[in-house]
């Protein structure tokens, strides 16, 4: 059969959720369009329930990954960038697509995304070095602060910039070992949903990151409510919604991220994510472990030790 007579076949998008790749519960679908308004495909509109079922693996999950060592993260963390190397082009694609970028912009912006694991890969076993230390203490005690994950957090990925902020957001709350919710851009999901696909093919474990697609409000709502939720980032959310969510995310003591103005939703993607990230994603979702321990018996010469 010749190429001109074969019928295309058209890809099949689905949520990733603990390691898995499940459609919604709920059975609906919406339709994603590009910059012109063509059809590009349809893809799953999550529920309440995907959400609850998203926090329940990245739970579950959360033992295992915050334990490795931050050594073995940052290789973790190189493999994705390694695994998306290798389907660039599609990558390109569908960021091309999705907002209405030339192919050679868009190029340019899965070349960043790429680096930005890397970068995000080399700071695994780095940032415990500006985040802890040994404190100053008047009395014989070593006094040492380190930071631990938060735990399990929710990312309203940004709305315009579907992969190059995508991995933005991501890439340091799994870096410092937490455990990541992430609803993808409601308009241009495709990126994200293909994103699980490399995740699942490189050595994240199932359930480090979990990937909806759907109405950014509704799926929100309950996670930001969620009493196992710890954290949430609210950098897709517009102001109003943002507020409710902090409102929301006070009943547990969540830790809230407000994004930077030059993140904030609706900020053109191609001046603002290229920028240099700097160290504040990281530190976002830290907890501060401070530890006292004796030195032993001081004499006129000084410490025992």
């Amino acid at each position: 059969m010749s190429e001109n007579n074969r019928l295309g076949v058209f890809k099949t998008y689905k949520l990733y959720v603990g390691g898995k790749f499940p459609r919604s519960e709920s059975g609906r679908v919406y339709e994603v369009t590009d910059s012109k308004g063509q059809w590009l495909a349809n893809v799953p509109q999550s529920s309440r329930k995907d959400a609850r079922d998203a926090v329940v693996a990245a739970r579950k999950a959360f033992g295992g990954w915050s334990g490795a060592t931050a050594y073995n993260r940052g290789q973790v963390l190189y493999r994705v960038a390694e695994m998306l190397e290798g389907r660039k082009e599609q990558f390109v694609r569908e960021v091309a697509a999705s907002e209405g970028l030339s192919k050679s912009k868009a190029a340019v912006v899965v070349d960043a995304a790429i680096d930005r694991w890397v970068w995000y890969a080399g700071w695994t076993d780095k940032i415990g070095q500006i985040s802890g230390g040994a404190n100053p203490v008047a009395g014989p005690f070593f006094n040492l602060s380190t930071p631990e994950p938060t735990g399990v957090v929710a990312v309203l990925a940004p709305q315009k910039s579907s992969l190059l902020g995508l991995v933005s957001v991501i890439a340091p709350v799994i870096a410092t070992g937490n455990t990541a919710v992430v609803i993808a851009s409601a308009d241009a999901p495709l990126p994200a949903l293909s994103l699980g696909e490399v995740l699942a093919t490189s050595d994240v474990p199932g359930g480090v990151v979990n990937i909806l697609s759907g109405a950014t409000a509704e799926l929100a709502a309950p996670l930001a409510a969620h009493q196992d939720v710890n954290a949430i980032d609210l950098t897709g959310a517009g102001a109003e919604l943002a507020k409710e969510l902090e409102i929301a995310a006070a009943d547990n003591l969540k830790r809230v991220l407000r994004p930077l103005p030059a993140e904030a939703d609706g900020s053109d993607p191609s001046t603002d994510w290229l920028a240099a990230p700097g160290t504040h994603r990281l530190t976002a979702f830290l907890e501060t472990k401070t530890v006292w321990h004796p030195t032993g018996a001081l004499g006129a010469s000084g410490s025992s030790y």
